[in-house]
């Protein structure tokens, strides 16, 4: 029963800061433009300063696993190649062909992956995942755009592939995770103002993304193709930190690293994913829906996960 209990204070206070978010925006207190704005302020500056400061005050060589970040990627790249490989068996239009194979494998690390590892694994974790993220971001990124490109190539239209090098390259995230790094990697000290400054405005980063998510969450998003929707999801709640756990402990990760490595891989959808389809001629009804339905069921598959891993003393 304490187990029990454990888990539901780790899941339990994550979904019900979304869940206020949700409420916010159905209640009026927040709109439309509020969350517009505030997805800008989250993205472009507070998990900026989230991953820089965490990153950066953290001792490089003690919190960085190159194994738990090379069989991270793997599990990306095997989401990636599996899924787009399915949806070719299938002949799914290049839209809908997009779309299935980024929400399965595209998980919202920055949102969702790092307030959970929080709450499970506290300062230390968040630090651990945080050099993660950093390395991830870039990965993502780059099979996402693979993945809605590829169905569409030799038709017109595509942006060039400079102008998504740049997007990649340019991405807040990976500059500020990167100069984290690079931080800490030179052992450079934190001068006290900073320090307490990027302490107090931090504080504000996951708890705004968390709003933002839930008030972002509409049904009414939950249409077109729901088995191919039903199906990415799965791959992406379920399979993805089953093949992560396997993988990861083939490679001789252990503790709180493994943990991490599954929480992070059974992420739901990224929003982002709803975003780029619209860009770049994707299903956008589809990736709408793949990241309701996964965010929604990631409440019991995430319950599920930590179970497992707390059962294991992880």
């Amino acid at each position: 029963m304490s187990l029990f209990l454990e888990i539901l204070t780790i899941v339990i206070p994550v979904f019900l800061v979304v869940l206020l978010g949700y409420g916010l925006k159905r209640l009026g207190l927040i709109d439309s433009a509020f969350l517009f704005q505030t997805n800008r302020l989250v993205y472009y500056i507070g998990l900026p300063l989230l991953l820089f400061y965490k990153i950066g005050t953290a001792d490089f060589f003690t919190n960085f696993n190159g194994r738990l970040v090379i069989g991270s990627a793997l599990i990306i790249a095997i989401g990636f190649f599996a899924s787009y490989g399915y949806a070719l068996i299938r002949r799914y239009p290049p839209g809908a062909a997009g779309s299935f194979s980024q929400g399965s494998f595209r998980g919202n690390l920055a949102y969702m992956g790092l307030a959970i590892v929080f709450n499970a694994y506290g300062p230390d974790g968040l630090t651990r995942a945080g050099i993660l993220t950093g390395f991830l971001v870039p990965v993502l990124n780059f099979f996402a755009i693979l993945a809605l490109l590829l169905p569409h190539r030799g038709q017109d239209g595509n942006r060039g592939l400079s102008f998504w090098v740049r997007q990649v390259a340019l991405n807040p995230l990976i500059v500020a995770s990167f100069a984290g790094i690079a931080w800490s990697f030179f052992s450079l000290p934190m001068p006290v103002i900073l320090d307490r400054s990027l302490d107090i405005a931090t504080g504000m980063t996951l708890p705004l993304a968390l709003i933002a998510i839930g008030g972002s969450f509409s049904l009414e998003k939950l249409k077109g193709d729901m088995v191919r929707a039903a199906f990415a999801t799965g791959i992406k709640i379920v399979w993805l930190p089953l093949l992560g756990a396997f993988l990861l402990y083939g490679m001789g990760i252990r503790g709180m690293d493994l943990g991490i490595g599954v929480l992070m891989a059974g992420t739901p959808a990224a929003t982002a994913t709803y975003i780029m389809a619209h860009q770049m001629k994707g299903d956008a009804e589809l990736a709408g829906s793949i990241v309701m339905m996964s965010t929604l069921l990631s409440a019991l598959t995430y319950s599920i996960a930590l179970f497992a891993l707390r059962s294991l003393g992880l």
